[in-house]
């Protein structure tokens, strides 16, 4: 039987989920009114080849950091599938985790590629829970210090401010507190290195002192080169506070559950940059970024995924029936 507790809380998220929503939908829908959307084609027209040479150099620099979470997480997880074979997989399960979806996409397609490669399903699962743990770590080390410092002041119409998350002493104290989790999953990493903990059926343990130190060193360099993409798009806002409004964004994409984070994106950036970029100009730029980073590396992890398909040989060893 379930506890009142438990089941008040559950409809205590489901409440804040709803108002999320809400809120994101009014933005989304107040923005896409308020824009010249032949002002949008002007920007896109307008953006020049180096620009677009740049954030395409950019892109695939972070992607290739990326592929290095599963290389550090076949450590972690004691598999022995070849380095480039990681790669591969790596770069492909995180262009379709952008545009469908974290659990589809980095989880299933990893089951699958992995899979295919004989690992067994605890050992996939170790390794999506490794290179879920980095995203976020690195995440939390530095929007905590981009937060902290006061990078990104909300103007004085946002939204949020009503609930008290729109000031910027409310985004300190945030980065402030990412900052403790962060160091807190480090002392864990040191501390209880070694001891396996089981919860629920499933068991794991933390990793060495120096892989989550590779952990942190790779994301927050992976989230400070997204932020970079997207900067060269918005010549007129400072690299920090476009690097700080894409990890803004970021939490609001995940918390949605779009697709894409489509409106999502854009919505908050409006939100946070629209008293100083026109919307149109903000738009133009996302859609030059959506373009870079999203798009064109989803054809080539689709056209990657198609020839790992037809060149891997099946494995005896499904994630249906593997153990460990």
């Amino acid at each position: 039987m379930t506890h009142p507790r438990h089941r008040w809380w559950r409809r205590a998220k489901r409440a804040a989920f709803a108002v999320f929503l809400c809120i994101a939908a009014y933005l989304i829908v107040r923005a896409a009114l308020s824009i010249d959307w032949q002002e949008v084609r002007k920007v896109l027209a307008d953006l020049s080849a180096s620009t677009i040479a740049i954030a395409l150099g950019l892109t695939a620099l972070s992607y290739l950091l990326y592929t290095g979470y599963d290389v550090a997480a076949r450590t972690y997880a004691g598999h022995h599938v070849p380095t480039p074979r990681v790669m591969a997989i790596s770069a492909i399960a995180y262009a379709f985790a952008l545009n469908i979806g974290a659990a589809v996409g980095g989880a299933g397609f990893r089951l699958r590629m992995y899979a295919r490669e004989g690992v067994t399903l605890g050992r996939i699962t170790r390794v999506i829970g490794f290179c879920v743990a980095t995203n976020w770590v690195g995440y939390m080390l530095i929007a905590g210090v981009l937060f902290a410092i006061g990078t990104v002041v909300p103007p004085p119409d946002f939204p949020l401010r009503a609930f008290g998350l729109g000031s910027g002493a409310a985004l300190r104290a945030i980065g402030v507190v990412l900052l403790a989790c962060a160091f807190a999953y480090f002392v864990a990493c040191h501390v209880t290195h070694g001891r396996v903990y089981h919860v629920r059926g499933h068991h794991f343990r933390f990793p060495t002192p120096r892989l989550a130190l590779l952990q942190f060193a790779m994301a927050a360099t992976n989230w400070t080169l997204i932020g970079l993409v997207c900067a060269q798009f918005l010549p007129q806002v400072g690299d920090a506070q476009v690097i700080a409004t894409v990890l803004l964004a970021s939490v609001a994409t995940a918390l949605a559950h779009v697709p894409a984070g489509i409106g999502v994106l854009e919505a908050v950036f409006i939100a946070m940059l629209g008293h100083r970029v026109p919307p149109a100009h903000l738009v133009g730029a996302l859609l030059a970024f959506r373009a870079c980073y999203y798009l064109l590396p989803l054809l080539i992890a689709a056209a990657g995924y198609a020839w790992l398909e037809l060149a891997s040989r099946p494995s005896s060893t499904s994630p249906s029936v593997a153990k460990q």
